[in-house]
């Protein structure tokens, strides 16, 4: 396994080339929900395994491995779309009932993680390159 702070400083280096990220918090920001929807993806995954019939909480479209996982996918101007048109306002407000009408823990918390959540980067070519966790 890579060491994790020689990652967190690559990407912070990076993070630094991109006009919209000025400062240390808004860096701190960035990696927060991208760390945040790996681990929650990686989770998925693991449930999946697991349990036969578990489902995420998390639309297919905007887990993980459906977008950032997929080295021949979107990247450029059209990652940078992806994440501030569907992946955010999607997770901002996910749907939190469960089947049977009541309320859905995990996804309350998703829901609640990105609610104040915010992508300030404007290099989409550059947000790509952070993915690489």
């Amino acid at each position: 396994m890579p060491n994790i702070n020689g990652i967190i400083k690559t990407l912070q280096n990076i993070m630094r080339k991109d006009a919209g990220v000025s400062g240390d918090a808004q860096r701190i920001e960035q990696l927060g929900w991208m760390i945040t929807l790996k681990i929650l993806d990686d989770k998925d995954a693991e449930m999946e395994l697991i349990e036969d019939d578990y489902v995420s909480v998390i639309p297919a479209d905007l887990q993980w491995r459906a977008w950032a996982g997929d080295s021949e996918g979107i990247t450029g101007d059209a990652m940078k779309e992806f994440v501030d048109s569907k992946l955010f306002p999607g997770l901002q407000n996910l749907d939190v009932t469960d089947a049977d009408g009541g309320v859905n823990a995990r996804a309350v918390l998703v829901r609640d993680i990105f609610a104040g959540t915010n992508n300030y980067m404007k290099n989409g070519t550059i947000i790509t390159s952070n993915l690489a966790i």
